[in-house]
């Protein structure tokens, strides 16, 4: 159970963070978000703020924002049909009724001879009950449909996503994977706060109690000058001399206090995978200063950034197989075990897949951000947009060729794990 909640919680706050970025950057735009989902499939939870519709969705794939204009209208008024209207108190109309329109008896029903609900905001038509005479009423840039009981606001076009300048459409689909490496950040800047950041240095940090080290005599603090008479000046140097000589008495050069101490202390011999290595049984010191912690979650993300980009290169170039791929049931797993090793650990594993949720997001596949940014990109330099159906269609391939290897990766683990 404890897993579960881990996971859940792991992976809400990934996609929250990450479709948070688009929400404030195409608010910031004015472009109308007509829903911030988590998940997809069926609606679990959904409440409204403002003009947004907040969901949480049954299947736990991802999430997404819906802008106006980014998809075609789903409600739309023809000549010839009969609406009711609903007028604000500047007299201009506040809502269209679609349907139902007797449980509206205030309403002026008219029958619609002409409409632009995108650039001019007006309706006009015939009023039921009246002359011949066409009446034209301007329409609020805040209105709403009624369709079925239910209210969907009108998108004028300059609240569409299209409407919107090329460099602030960029900025809304980039925000959201930025918003992943800054919550990796956070989190490893943290966790140096918490925990401290590691230095390089070759001062001997926490001893664990079942250690060489401590058995031997050699106490926090102590710094290393040298082992076998090599000198020490990193924390790095001496972790090499240790791993290297496992089940060997090494004479440590210490100095505690002022004083110079000698040692001699036998690294404990460890297996990691098929290479043994030499263990003593202490950790590296740390600080927790507001500047170390700040640049080791600025060197941690960038490190981790390089790590998965490494991977996909060997992934592209072959090196790399896709059977090592994991979806949602693999890192299921790995959070499980990850979360067995404690909070701190799992915290470190939230970070890296933020940071590999930002990276894949921004690859140039369509469907995904970064696809969606390319046909941004091409658009600036040609100066005008691709075909929106051709792009559609794109997406749409692109879409369906990442279900099925969501569907192929998941499968591997299911066999990997349980066959």
């Amino acid at each position: 159970m404890n897993t579960v909640i881990a996971f859940v919680l792991i992976f809400g706050a990934l996609v929250f963070f990450h479709e948070l970025g688009h929400l404030i950057f195409a608010n910031r735009a004015g472009i109308l978000c007509r829903e911030f989902a988590i998940g997809f499939g069926p609606k679990i939870l959904s409440f409204k703020k403002n003009e947004t519709i907040y969901t949480i969705r049954l299947l736990p794939i991802g999430g997404f924002v819906r802008m106006a204009g980014e998809d075609p209208e789903v409600i739309e008024v023809k000549p010839g049909h009969n609406v009711g209207l609903l007028f604000n108190n500047e007299n201009n109309v506040e809502k269209i009724i679609l349907n139902n329109k007797e449980k509206y008896p205030s309403a002026t029903v008219i029958e619609v001879e002409h409409v632009d609900l995108e650039h001019d905001m007006f309706i006009s038509g015939y009023e039921h009950g009246e002359d011949d005479h066409i009446k034209r009423f301007e329409v609020s840039e805040t209105s709403f449909f009624i369709l079925d009981g239910q209210e969907t606001q009108i998108a004028p076009y300059n609240r569409q996503f299209q409407s919107k300048k090329v460099s602030q459409r960029i900025a809304a689909i980039f925000a959201g994977p930025a918003m992943n490496f800054l919550l990796a950040f956070v989190i490893l800047f943290s966790l140096g706060l918490i925990q401290g950041a590691p230095m390089d240095s070759p001062q001997l940090g926490e001893l664990t109690d079942e250690g060489s080290a401590k058995a031997s005599g050699l106490k926090e603090g102590d710094v290393i000058h040298s082992i076998e008479g090599t000198s020490t000046s990193s924390w790095g140097e001496v972790v090499k001399i240790i791993q290297t000589n496992p089940d060997t008495e090494l004479t440590f050069e210490v100095e505690r206090a002022g004083q110079m101490l000698s040692f001699e202390v036998v690294p404990e011999a460890a297996k990691v995978g098929e290479e043994t290595i030499g263990r003593i049984g202490a950790y590296n010191p740390v600080d927790k200063s507001f500047v170390s912690s700040l640049k080791y979650g600025f060197i941690e993300t960038f490190v981790w950034t390089k790590e998965i980009l490494v991977g996909l290169g060997n992934l592209i170039t072959g090196q790399f197989s896709i059977d090592m791929l994991s979806g949602p049931v693999g890192i299921y797993d790995m959070t499980d075990q990850v979360a067995e090793s404690g909070t701190t650990n799992l915290l470190r594993w939230a970070a890296l897949l933020s940071i590999n949720l930002g990276i894949v997001n921004l690859l140039p596949i369509p469907a995904l951000d970064g696809g969606r940014l390319l046909f941004l990109f091409i658009e600036a330099l040609r100066g005008k947009p691709i075909d929106r159906q051709k792009e559609g269609i794109v997406h749409f391939i692109g879409f369906s060729l990442l279900m099925l290897l969501m569907l192929v990766v998941t499968w591997n683990d299911i066999q990997r794990l349980f066959l």
